[in-house]
């Protein structure tokens, strides 16, 4: 006969337990209900973010720069050593040649000089170096081998030059790829924070920026100023044939610039070679102190680590290429996100 067992109860502290935490998810659905959602972000506060990442990557733009302008430089000294190197060896094949015919020519009146066949078969630094050996050769012969030895020397001497410039330029090359990966980041970054606007807010801070922009063209046109030079004057109207034109980083026109892209070109169109990067761009000319003593076409210099740079346009403006989503443009100093720093007249 099948016995009946009557269901286990569940004890009083499980029950506790379950009770408890189902009044916690109640609580906490509660909560979750009627919490705030959090607060997006408003479109000064996203603009005021992004202008801060694009001033972070223009910094880094500026030194990823500086690290090709680099990269390019060794890479010419490295092929003008190894033209030389290459050069060099046939030279000292020819010298060595010539010696071998003096040899040749021994031999066949009377034999080869001991002297003479141990430095054919040796190094000639070692041999040269015993001066005792050296009264035993002609005068022609001592010359041809100091000729060589000295070709030794220089070949020895460009090519350790050479591999020490391929260490550098390998090393160049990883903070290039850095400076590349760090701009590209800052950029991503901020193109997210943009992405969060809606298509209201992108249109009003569009139409702020053509305000603004419209306003320092009236301010250039009303206070033009004397150029600097006739070349400051060239590099001037060269930079405004450019306005409208693309901001990139890395780039050095004629299609798209970046801030020290556009002034080295600028001046370049009138002739005139000035470094690369604005930091260098500071030594290209004499320095300003006073924003009242600038002229048109100076280059100006801004933020404490100098980093952003532009001409001069008069009357407290600056014609400039401004920082990723821009165009070459006219902008007020007073708005560029740092202070001036000073000019050079170039």
């Amino acid at each position: 006969m099948a016995s009946h067992r009557r269901p286990k109860q569940p004890s009083r502290t499980r029950v506790t337990v379950l009770t408890t935490a189902a009044a916690a998810a109640v609580a906490l659905s509660s909560q979750a209900a009627n919490a705030a959602p959090s607060e997006k972000p408003s479109k000064d506060e996203v603009k005021a973010k992004v202008d801060k990442l694009y001033e972070e990557a223009e910094q880094a733009t500026e030194k990823y720069n500086g690290a090709k302008e680099k990269q390019e430089k060794l890479q010419k000294e490295i092929s003008t050593l190894q033209d030389n190197v290459a050069r060099g060896q046939e030279d000292l094949n020819d010298l060595r040649d010539g010696l071998g015919s003096m040899a040749s020519a021994q031999y066949r009146s009377g034999g080869i000089d001991p002297s003479l066949q141990l430095f054919l078969s040796a190094d000639p630094d070692n041999y040269l170096d015993k001066a005792s050996t050296l009264d035993q050769l002609s005068g022609q012969q001592v010359e041809a081998l100091k000729k060589i030895q000295e070709k030794q020397r220089d070949l020895a001497q460009q090519r350790s030059e050479a591999s020490e410039k391929l260490k550098d330029l390998s090393a160049t090359r990883t903070e290039l790829g850095k400076k590349k990966k760090e701009v590209q980041g800052k950029l991503s970054s901020a193109q997210k924070l943009l992405n969060t606007l809606t298509a209201k807010e992108k249109a009003a801070l569009a139409a702020e920026e053509q305000r603004a922009n419209r306003s320092s063209e009236r301010e250039v046109l009303s206070g033009a100023g004397t150029p600097a030079s006739g070349r400051a004057a060239a590099a001037f109207a060269a930079a405004q044939s450019k306005i409208g034109t693309p901001y990139v980083y890395g780039a050095t026109g004629p299609s798209s610039f970046d801030c020290s892209g556009l002034t080295s070109w600028a001046y370049a169109q009138a002739g005139v070679g000035i470094p690369r990067t604005s930091q260098a761009q500071t030594g290209a000319g004499t320095r300003i102190s006073s924003m009242s003593d600038l002229q048109v076409g100076d280059l100006v210099f801004f933020f404490s680590d100098l980093h952003h740079v532009g001409l001069y346009a008069g009357n407290g403006q600056v014609l400039h290429a401004p920082r990723t989503g821009t165009n070459v443009r006219y902008e007020s100093m007073g708005t560029i996100g740092g202070p001036f720093m000073f000019g050079v007249r170039v």
